[in-house]
């Protein structure tokens, strides 16, 4: 009778009949160094990862299938990238363009091929120069051996190749121009061997040296961020909202459907009589102005002696289906009416950040039309956009295929925030998305504590009605700029009427809000404007607090006829542009007051709602 025991370990068993093979291909393709599978016998913990990544897996589809037919189904991140479809059909008319082209990329093909080759046969121990060099690639791992020599500068040489044949199109409108390289390049950065096990000699080495265990956590990561619908970049519970970020003291003063209104408690013992508020963007959460003391722009100003004044927006639900851009127009002029009338004052100073900063130019414009533009005492605005002919690559999203599209995924009358997230990740794809893929995914790696990518994965939601008019009459129609083109509250709006101080402070290196496109906010207001551009983008150029010494900041004639004008003659200064400002802000500040009173929110006889943060940033 044959025998009817099992192999103990089937998979180990068939590992010891190949072993001598697969040896052989690890000492060839691997680099000097890495970790040896010397006893095959042992192998039977790999087989236990295999066990486990299937169960980890086969658990998961269990439970997609169980929500598709019943449950609350996780947002899929995959049905975004169905927005690549026509990226997909502009670049087929690139590729029968540029044969000039392909025949030198063939050439240097062959050339790089012989090099790497040449130089890894030849003899001694020194290895070739490659000729292109990134930082995904910066590992010893990657030139240890040809084969993975070979394997990453052929894919950057592929790169170049694509990315120039997209320049070089021809015959396409300059917008599905623009979508084809920003679609090239997304497609490049996908198509990274990092990327991949097989193909990345780092994760490979880790995957030997752990048996596994890499992949199993990183599995865990994927599924986990595949339920949650957006991709993790940070540790979920390093941060609470009031304990360690969002700590700045300060009180609920008033709320509304749209928003609370928030009241920082001062810290010195006078005050400018006219106080600042601020409206940060609806797209994210207020506290990136108020990140940890050492990050807060409301800490710091607040220390330097101003009644600050911040709305906390609510994030879209059902109920604001009905929500367009008057609301956060009427939302804005209300906020400046309670405070002027809670503190008797005549005038606010204001800041717009972003969105919101494009808002107030609107709010701006129609107190002007209404005679009351004396409710503010000067405007400041955050890497906002009024004219939007430059406003880069979130262009690429507005087409009327992914409009509709993004009208499908609003059916509940707002836009889920995780597509926003996805959006902007997007836009810096390497970054935002395949270095967290390595990190995460491949490489197992425990999730950092970054507070600044917790504020970037906490997102809000977008009431759709409003998303789809601004992209729309905005980013498409530039209607803004155009006298009385648009109207809200019932009043036309000519941002030729404003004659409001204004400080414009733009990002030289913002992807998000260009700064050609926030400069020309300076020649579509009548009244003084002063323009700033500081280093780095659109967040970190923002939040640069002065003690950290960071990036730099230009001044210089704000009246040039263009920003590349303004950049020629323009000074630089190390350092936050946060004190250049203050120095502007105190001359529009008025009289030193007592800080008492309703200056101190919450004390005897002022009745408010709650400490700040406040209830509305705490809502997904």
């Amino acid at each position: 009778m044959a025998d009817q025991t099992k192999p103990a370990d089937p998979f180990a068993g068939f590992l010891d009949m190949q072993g001598e093979t697969m040896r052989e291909v690890w000492d060839q393709f691997m680099p000097a160094g890495a970790p040896v599978m010397k006893d095959w016998g042992e192998i039977s913990a790999w087989g236990e990862t295999a066990q486990k990544l299937q169960a980890m897996w086969l658990e998961f589809l269990g439970e997609k299938s169980r929500d598709a037919t019943g449950g609350a189904m996780a947002l899929d991140p995959a049905q975004f990238m169905l927005l690549s479809q026509g990226w997909a059909q502009t670049w087929q008319s690139a590729a029968t363009q540029g044969i000039a082209a392909q025949q030198k990329f063939f050439e240097e093909g062959m050339k790089l091929w012989q090099g790497v080759l040449g130089g890894a046969f030849a003899e001694g121990d020194a290895k070739p120069e490659l000729p292109r060099k990134d930082r995904r690639f910066s590992d010893p791992a990657w030139r240890s051996h040809p084969a993975f020599a070979l394997l990453h500068q052929t894919y950057l040489m592929v790169s170049e190749y694509m990315l120039d044949a997209a320049e070089r199109v021809e015959g396409v409108d300059p917008e599905k121009k623009e979508q084809l390289a920003f679609a090239t390049r997304a497609l490049v950065e996908a198509m990274s061997p990092d990327n991949f096990l097989a193909t990345n000699p780092v994760v490979l080495q880790r995957t030997i040296e752990t048996r596994g265990a890499n992949l199993v956590k990183g599995l865990q990561h994927l599924i986990n961020d595949l339920k949650r619908g957006q991709l993790t970049h940070t540790d979920a519970d390093a941060f609470r909202l009031g304990e360690n970020i969002a700590t700045t003291p300060g009180k609920v003063v008033h709320e509304g459907p749209l928003y609370q209104l928030i009241q920082y408690s001062p810290s010195t013992e006078t005050v400018a009589e006219i106080p600042l508020v601020i409206f940060p963007p609806w797209i994210n959460r207020f506290y990136i102005l108020d990140l940890t003391p050492k990050k807060s722009f409301i800490k710091w100003a607040v220390d330097q002696g101003l009644t600050v004044f911040v709305t906390s927006w609510k994030s879209a639900d059902a109920s604001m289906k009905d929500v367009v851009w008057d609301d956060y127009i009427r939302a804005e002029i209300e906020a400046i009416d309670v405070i002027r009338a809670r503190l008797g004052v005549k005038s606010v100073n204001t800041i717009g950040y972003c969105v919101a900063g494009t808002t107030l130019a609107a709010a701006l414009a129609i107190l002007a039309r209404r005679g009351e533009a004396d409710k503010v005492a000067s405007a400041t605005f955050f890497t906002a956009q009024v004219d939007f002919e430059k406003a880069g690559e979130l262009k690429n999203f507005i087409d009327e295929g992914q409009l509709e599209m993004i009208g499908n995924l609003s059916q509940e009358g707002y836009l889920d925030g995780r597509y926003m997230a996805a959006t902007f990740n997007l836009l810096r794809g390497r970054d935002l998305i395949w270095n967290y893929v390595v990190n995460n995914y491949l490489l197992g790696d425990d999730y950092p504590a970054f507070d600044l990518l917790h504020w970037n994965g906490d997102v809000t939601n977008l009431p759709a009605k409003w998303h789809g008019d601004y992209l729309r009459d905005l980013y498409r129609g530039n209607k803004l700029v155009v006298p009385d083109a648009l109207a809200a509250d019932g009043t036309p709006i000519d941002l030729t009427r404003i004659e409001t101080p204004i400080y414009i402070q733009a990002g030289k290196e913002d992807h998000i809000a260009p700064a050609e496109s926030v400069w020309r906010m300076t020649r579509h207001v009548r009244g003084p404007t002063t323009f700033v551009l500081a280093g780095s983008g659109h967040i970190a150029g923002v939040v640069n607090h002065p003690d950290a010494g960071k990036y730099q900041y230009w001044t210089g004639d704000s009246s040039a006829p263009s920003l590349e004008k303004f950049i020629a003659g323009a000074t630089e200064h190390p350092g936050s542009w946060w004190p250049h400002w203050r120095a502007w802000l105190a001359e529009r500040g008025g009289k030193q007051v007592p800080a008492n009173g309703k200056r101190k929110p919450g004390g005897k006889g002022d009745p408010v709602i709650e400490d700040a943060p406040g209830r509305y940033v705490k809502t997904r």
